[in-house]
């Protein structure tokens, strides 16, 4: 068998090794990529915002008063109001509050990448770092994918007060997808 590389024959087995290494190296990338590609051109399934809402009956998110308030191709937006309800001791915005809305909004999205007939998201791990504070009105928040594994989901959480677009909460949820039994 007569291999060639760089216009030299390679007769040395090490060399052909590395080559046909490079080689299977070079072919994993590609399918990486495409994979990559596939998974980043997931869309977010557009339903009405009655609907999406409609599941929060009975819930935190409609204790806490968690609004979905916009659906785009990988990202949801909602809203949630700093009052009595979202409050700590101080008359601030509680971060557990924050904390649910970002596990409550990366898992709502997740439901709209998955076939929720054969599979449910749970949360794994959620991470919330508190960076200002609100007294009253409403935050709005935007979780944007970050990964949409077979298996997991990585959701990017940001929480801005809604009067003065200022940063209040940013965080992270990673959503464990489950098979239905």
């Amino acid at each position: 068998m007569k291999i060639v590389k760089d216009g030299r024959l390679l007769r040395d087995k090490r060399l052909f090794f590395e080559t046909s290494f490079s080689i299977f190296q070079f072919l994993i990338a590609a399918v990486s990529n495409a994979v990559n590609l596939y998974i980043y051109k997931m869309k977010l399934k557009q339903v009405p915002l009655e609907l999406v809402n409609g599941m929060n009956k009975n819930t935190m998110m409609e204790t806490l008063g968690i609004q979905c308030v916009e659906i785009g191709d990988d990202y949801v937006i909602s809203t949630m109001p700093v009052d009595h309800r979202t409050h700590q001791p101080m008359g601030l915005l509680h971060g557990g509050a924050s904390a649910a809305l970002i596990e409550s909004m990366g898992s709502m999205g997740s439901v709209l990448l998955i076939d929720t007939d054969k599979y449910a998201p749970v949360g794994v791990e959620v991470n919330a770092n508190h960076v200002g504070s609100v007294r009253s009105g409403s935050v709005r928040a935007k979780a944007k994918i970050v990964h949409a594994g077979k298996r997991t989901h990585v959701w990017q959480v940001d929480i801005k007060d809604e009067s003065t677009d200022k940063l209040v909460c940013t965080g992270r949820l990673t959503v464990m997808i489950v098979e239905r039994k």
